[in-house]
């Protein structure tokens, strides 16, 4: 992140990932689209399934982890 912030000093700097990161998805300024649809839509950080997934396992990792091997 910290090289993308230097290269984005040049405002003509584009950038086009994909992950299922948190912390890339929370890059000040950057616009996400999510792809689990028929076609790209842009979607807010908090509203990713990626962003949702994670905060919930870290608001209760040993839940999660039960909720997981729940039969």
């Amino acid at each position: 992140m910290v090289i993308m912030h230097e290269l984005c000093k040049n405002t003509e700097t584009q950038f086009i990932i994909a992950t299922h990161s948190p912390i890339l998805l929370a890059y000040p300024g950057a616009t996400i689209y999510s792809c689990d649809y028929d076609a790209l839509i842009p979607i807010a950080y908090e509203d990713t399934e990626h962003y949702k997934i994670t905060k919930c396992f870290l608001n209760n990792p040993e839940g999660y982890v039960r909720k997981l091997f729940e039969d």
